[in-house]
């Protein structure tokens, strides 16, 4: 999925196509068995677990994942294979990828999946046409949509408000929504969370119905933010390279998220906050990143904006 503007509508068609192979089922936990870590049995039937079914069952099993790793396979199959037979639930809620599991849960999650998200947003009023900013794969959807027509100047600089929505049908986070900003010179989207910004569990579909509310009141805040933009600029950072690196930790970014701002400083070299601010948000753009990173980076950029406060 392009990082930069694409379509409502495209978004649409590409989540429709990743879903068509989808499937869930609840499979009674007596008929689960492991040969490993990367492959779990379903009465007669194998079925290999992706990475995030691997997290996931570990966690749910009470083995460490990064132990479970490590180990050899047959002592991965021994271990989980014990454990399975402790959990309390009659049956697990496992979604399918074809063949492949994608993800482990209990009965009591409910999933809100993409389409659903989109959905409610086309009930809303939000049609094919309309732009917006998305990191898109099977792990992980970010959908921001800006608002034009409350675009804003910061010192030259052209920015509109908009409001993002994240969701990961695997578990990877929380339906959440909080409120974008599109820097429109580049396109570096930034994800700030307002005091009302909303998230979800996935124990609940009442959600969907709570959109309405939940996006006017997050849309309501934007304008708290523009003071923020100016401050950021006249902001002077002494050593601009090491207040990267300090946020890098402060963050807990992984290593191709630190290369991805890397690349996103040498697009935004300059010594105010505005510029270590758009090196995580152009980062976000680095190929080859996971929309979860993209993401993450995004809302880094969000919260060291919202650090800054009047003087």
């Amino acid at each position: 999925m392009n990082k930069n503007l694409t379509t409502l509508g495209k978004v649409s068609d590409r989540v429709d196509t990743m879903s068509r192979n989808y499937m869930d089922r609840l499979i009674p936990v007596k008929d689960i068995s492991f040969n490993d870590l990367g492959k779990v049995w379903i009465g007669e039937e194998d079925h290999n677990l992706k990475p995030i079914a691997q997290r996931s069952i570990s966690w749910r099993l009470g083995v460490p994942f990064h132990y479970m790793k490590k180990c050899p396979t047959d002592l991965q199959a021994e271990n989980l294979n014990y454990w399975i037979r402790k959990e309390r639930n009659e049956d697990l809620f496992f979604r399918f990828e074809g063949n492949d599991v994608r993800a482990i849960f209990t009965p009591k999650y409910k999933p809100v999946d993409n389409f659903e998200v989109l959905e409610r947003l086309d009930s809303l009023g939000y049609g094919p046409d309309a732009q917006v900013q998305c990191h898109l794969d099977q792990e992980f959807m970010s959908l921001s949509i800006p608002d034009g027509n409350r675009t804003f100047h910061v010192n030259g600089d052209r920015i509109t408000p908009g409001i993002s929505i994240s969701n990961s049908e695997v578990g990877l986070a929380s339906l959440s929504i909080a409120a974008f900003f599109l820097r429109l010179v580049c396109t570096n989207g930034m994800i700030s969370k307002t005091e009302i910004s909303a998230s979800y569990r996935h124990v609940s579909t009442k959600v969907l119905s709570e959109f309405p509310e939940v996006l006017e009141k997050v849309s309501y805040e934007l304008g708290t933010k523009q003071d923020q933009f100016l401050m950021s600029q006249e902001t002077s950072v002494d050593d601009p390279l090491s207040t990267i690196i300090s946020f890098n930790r402060q963050f807990q970014l992984g290593k191709e998220e630190q290369e991805a701002v890397e690349w996103g400083w040498g697009f935004e070299p300059g010594g105010t906050m505005f510029n270590v601010v758009n090196a995580y948000t152009r980062g976000a753009q680095f190929d080859g990143l996971s929309a979860e990173s993209s993401h993450r980076l995004q809302t880094v950029g969000g919260s060291i904006l919202g650090m800054l406060k009047e003087k």
